[in-house]
């Protein structure tokens, strides 16, 4: 809040989302009829993971080689300081009317402030909405994301006995919880490991092309190790569904025991396709697992989550301005992509300001490792951000 009252904003207030933290919520009115920028970022962050994996504390940032490193640096602390200098920059004769939005709870899916913002649209009300939460397709590489998927969660446990049971003694007759979750859960991909659920939908890519070579050095994957899917690098990372187990309850290695396993749990994430509706998605998932139990063990599901994608409006006047910002400050032409992740507040903006352009960039690049060990931001990066986000606003002022 104190940061936002330095950048220019007399009308700084706190806002309660249960059961979420807090949103920091700043504006100040437009004058001589200018238009009304929204400027959007989280202060919430990932969990650290285990901290031996980091080269430094993840809580402690530290620069090397011209990269900050530390968790959230670049998701997204990063954006907050980007809006926040881009202001001061901007300064305070200016007509443009402000709204700065900071939410506590990106990470968890945003459902207080999204809730908050169905009841109270005139909060995000704005001609313009810039989301600082995304990236570049490479360092230096200044980028406009056009598409984002969607997400559905669900909730995968499996039961086929009362208690565990010596494995000596019952095991090739006692059916196995864990096997039956890990046969449950492999009918959800065909043999390429794409997607083999029925009604999940799938859109063709029309942004800039990305290369199995480049996505296999940006994720690390190990040599010799096949790519997965089944079309374009495009549409399997951006516009068409992907079903990843993202985590398991299950016995460690380390307290295993000779016993049949009478219950496992897993979470399913499912990427939807940016104009398919998540929750149909979902229960396409469930009819799916539900129509492939194995032996009749009792299998629940729970759809926990379910986030829209979105699709950006071609041509906006606000995208013109923004194209035009970013080539200034990078000193190269714009490249538009897709976004595979989802932003669970921008559905809601669209909503809630339908007729708003709402321009999706950040400063991210492929080294950054988001949500992963050692995340970091290149500070050059962070520098030319928010040197075009000053542009746009300045451009879109007069």
């Amino acid at each position: 809040a104190d940061l936002l009252r330095t950048s220019g904003l007399p009308d700084v207030r706190l806002i309660d989302v249960p059961p979420d933290p807090p949103t920091v919520y700043g504006q100040r009115p437009a004058t001589l009829g200018a238009p009304t920028v929204l400027l959007y970022a989280h202060y919430d962050v990932q969990p650290a993971g285990a901290a031996e994996r980091w080269s430094n504390p993840p809580y402690e940032p530290v620069v090397r080689e011209g990269r900050l490193y530390g968790r959230g640096a670049a998701d997204d602390k990063a954006g907050i300081v980007a809006h926040s200098a881009a202001l001061r920059a901007l300064g305070q004769d200016s007509p443009l009317g402000i709204k700065v939005l900071i939410e506590g709870a990106e990470e968890t899916g945003s459902g207080g402030l999204e809730a908050y913002i169905a009841t109270h649209p005139d909060l995000v009300a704005a001609d313009a909405i810039v989301v600082c939460d995304l990236g570049n397709v490479a360092l230096g590489q200044p980028t406009l994301t056009t598409s984002l998927r969607g997400v559905a969660t669900i909730d995968v446990t499996v039961e086929s006995l009362a208690a565990p049971v010596h494995s000596g003694s019952y095991g090739g007759v006692a059916p196995d919880a864990l096997v039956a979750l890990i046969r449950l859960l492999s009918t959800l991909h065909d043999e390429q490991g794409a997607p083999a659920v029925e009604g999940l939908e799938a859109l063709p890519y029309a942004g800039a092309p990305r290369t199995e070579d480049e996505l296999r050095a940006n994720a690390g994957v190990l040599p010799g190790v096949d790519l997965v899917g089944r079309g374009s690098v495009g549409e399997r990372l951006f516009t068409g569904p992907a079903i990843n187990v993202i985590g398991m309850d299950v016995p460690t290695v380390e307290s295993a025991t000779n016993a049949v396993i009478p219950k496992a749990r897993a979470l399913v994430s499912v990427r939807v396709a940016p104009t398919q509706d998540p929750v149909a998605a979902g229960e396409a998932v469930v009819r799916h697992l539900q129509a492939h139990v194995p032996w009749h063990v009792k299998a629940t599901f729970a759809l926990l989550e379910a986030g829209r994608g979105y699709l950006a409006r071609p041509g906006g006047g606000a995208q013109k301005v923004a194209r035009w910002a970013l080539e200034q400050a990078y000193g190269r032409p714009v490249t538009e992509i897709g976004e595979g992740g989802s932003v669970p507040l921008v559905a809601a903006f669209h909503a809630a300001a339908p007729d708003a352009d709402i321009i999706l960039l950040g400063v991210d690049d492929p080294l950054s490792h988001i949500h992963g060990f050692d995340e970091s931001v290149d500070l050059g990066e962070l520098e030319r951000c928010t040197l075009a986000e000053a542009l746009f606003l300045s451009g879109l002022a007069f």
